[in-house]
């Protein structure tokens, strides 16, 4: 487990209630999100926390240097753990995560946060690529209803589609419980 980091991906003011992006979920996300948080510091595991932001101040939401754009405060990060301020949906596109990640020596990453169709999706297949272990926890991700073609689909069917394909191949996806319960 000592080559294991949690990362911890946008999950960011403007994702919560209030927020300009609301996703569905958030709140319970990120309950579970900290009780892995929580965990990884008790046994002094690496914490790597994933911030978005847009280049620009007329930004849809993660405008620069706003209160969205701040991580959630149950969620900060502490002095000693690193924060990647990405602007692409990848967290390794144009960032220092994957040198971070090497630097301490990382080869199994547990992932989180937000969006799963997106930054979440993007983040895992990346980081299987470079040939990282990957483990998401399943109900520690929020997402969003969307549409395609006219047809809805429910944020909850979003989540599962795209965990159904991660865990086809590139991680293991499980829940925040089962994969603490191996810690």
């Amino acid at each position: 487990m000592s080559n294991t980091a949690l990362i911890i991906v946008d999950l960011q003011n403007d994702y919560f209630k209030g927020g300009k992006w609301e996703l569905e979920g958030t709140e319970a996300a990120a309950i579970k999100a900290g009780k892995l948080l929580k965990t990884f510091r008790e046994k002094g595991l690496p914490v790597v926390h994933i911030r978005h932001e847009f280049p620009t101040v007329d930004a849809p939401f993660f405008a620069p240097n706003s209160e969205g754009a701040q991580v959630h405060l149950p969620l900060k990060e502490l002095e000693d753990e690193p924060v990647i301020v990405k602007h692409q949906i990848n967290g390794y596109r144009d960032t220092e995560l994957k040198s971070t990640l090497d630097r301490l020596n990382i080869d199994t990453v547990l992932i989180c946060g937000a969006m799963s169709h997106m930054c979440i999706d993007a983040i895992t297949r990346a980081a299987n690529d470079f040939g990282y272990n990957c483990s998401i926890a399943h109900d520690a991700c929020a997402t969003l209803a969307l549409e395609f073609d006219g047809v809805h689909v429910p944020a909850k069917q979003v989540h599962a589609a795209f965990m159904a394909a991660l865990d086809f191949a590139y991680a293991n996806v499980a829940s925040t419980d089962a994969i603490l319960s191996e810690i």
